[in-house]
């Protein structure tokens, strides 16, 4: 074969697509419920966006971006992540001047060059939500509520929360030099990637996947945390107790992005070894700011619809991946193909759902085809049956047949749904 997909992407086939239209379905429901509206922006943005966005010491901009000079010399890159575009969409759209929250959620591709392997993509897609404009705890509670709700109604096993506040501007000041006083004694010892990051962001030192095990005795950013922040976390922990979500505090949870303030958490389910993150998110309240908008707060998350797809795989939770077909219509005879085209437009008009052959093929075929489409009914319409003006109507699970008039089939099927 001459071309092949891209290495880190995947074809999303006939039979596997429907396993992710159940669990789009499932969010975009979630989020009605909750009062978040679509918004839609596009796959590739201005590089600087992400750079001031995301962080330009995080691994995202320093290595994943796929970046690329367009005809106008300008430097674009495909989005590696949701909430930068997001937040540029609400500055740029004045949705900030708005009376209440702007409560946003995002279903789509996303695109980092890294190492593909199970559960991470080149070509990734995420479902996430965005709410602007407010810092009352309350709303963090409802984001993470609704990323854990959204794990609960798709039937995850072990689904869990695990929480942390990175403070705000004055605590994170206070933590990253107590953090640098434990850092810079090891520094010899660190990766290239962590003696990099060590001035120009120490927090960042702490998400390194290298040296995870030198950092067993770091400080905890809660023992730096002001009146402010402690107050801040204090509350959303009482509004999650509220809602029930079991959650854990890790106070080494720093996520991977720069903007995150106060507020950081991951989604967490029963996965696949160390595979068991499903998504995660934020408090960003100088993000916007950051943007060139107004001083306006905000919290998010990202949840990885791979990795969802890949924990229900693993957790042998079954979904609906193929909605059965209303009618089958089986033609015998010149004049009855052609009544049937009519009939099984008729029917798709009256919102019911329909298919015949088009293969020329036998009888026998053409009901193994209604069975392989798992046809609630098989209508069968002979030139004999035409003369008359009928048409025979088998019910597919009890085998029972009946006879009714042409222009009665479709209140007859429908009726008896």
């Amino acid at each position: 074969m001459g071309f092949q997909k891209p290495t880190g992407t995947q074809d999303l086939l006939p039979g596997v697509v429907e396993k992710w239209q159940y669990v789009e379905g499932k969010a975009r429901d979630l989020c009605r419920r909750f009062n978040y509206r679509e918004i839609r922006t596009p796959i590739f943005e201005q590089t600087s966006l992400f750079v001031r966005g995301v962080g330009e010491t995080t691994d995202i901009v320093e290595k994943e971006m796929y970046t690329f000079d367009d005809k106008g010399n300008r430097s674009m890159t495909l989005r590696p992540e949701g909430t930068a575009g997001v937040v540029r969409a609400y500055v740029e759209n004045k949705l900030y001047g708005e009376p209440d929250v702007s409560k946003l959620y995002y279903i789509g591709p996303m695109f980092r060059y890294e190492r593909p392997q199970a559960g991470r993509q080149r070509q990734f897609h995420q479902f996430g939500v965005e709410a602007l404009g407010a810092v009352d705890p309350a709303i963090d509670a409802e984001v993470i509520a609704l990323g854990y709700q959204l794990c609960v109604e798709l039937g995850l096993k072990d689904v869990k929360v695990e929480i942390n506040s990175v403070g705000n501007a004055t605590s994170r000041a206070e933590y990253r030099e107590t953090l640098l006083g434990f850092l810079r004694p090891m520094k010899d010892t660190l990766c290239k990637d962590c003696q990099s990051r060590m001035e120009r962001n120490p927090l960042r030192v702490l998400d390194c996947k290298v040296d995870q095990d030198k950092f067993v005795g770091a400080p905890s950013i809660l023992d730096s945390l002001d009146e402010e922040s402690l107050s801040h976390f204090a509350k959303l922990q009482g509004y999650l107790d509220d809602f029930g979500v079991d959650y854990a505090v890790n106070n080494r949870l720093v996520r991977g992005l720069d903007y995150y303030t106060l507020t950081a958490f991951e989604l967490k389910a029963q996965g696949i070894g160390a595979i068991d993150t499903v998504g995660g998110g934020g408090r960003y309240n100088g993000l916007v700011g950051d943007i060139g908008g107004p001083d306006q707060p905000g919290i998010g998350f990202g949840i990885g619809l791979e990795r969802i797809q890949l924990i229900l795989e693993h957790q042998n939770i079954e979904v609906t991946t193929l909605a059965p077909l209303d009618v089958y219509f089986v033609a015998l005879g010149e004049a009855a193909d052609r009544e049937v085209n009519r009939l099984l437009f008729k029917l798709r008009q009256s919102g019911l759902s329909g298919e015949r052959d088009y293969l020329g093929r036998k009888m026998k075929a053409q009901m193994k085809s209604a069975d392989r489409f798992k046809a609630r009914y098989t209508a069968i319409l002979g030139d004999d049956e035409l003369e008359r003006g009928e048409i025979s109507l088998k019910a597919m699970d009890t085998g029972e047949q009946q006879t009714v008039k042409l222009d009665d089939l479709v209140a007859t099927v429908r009726g008896n749904n």
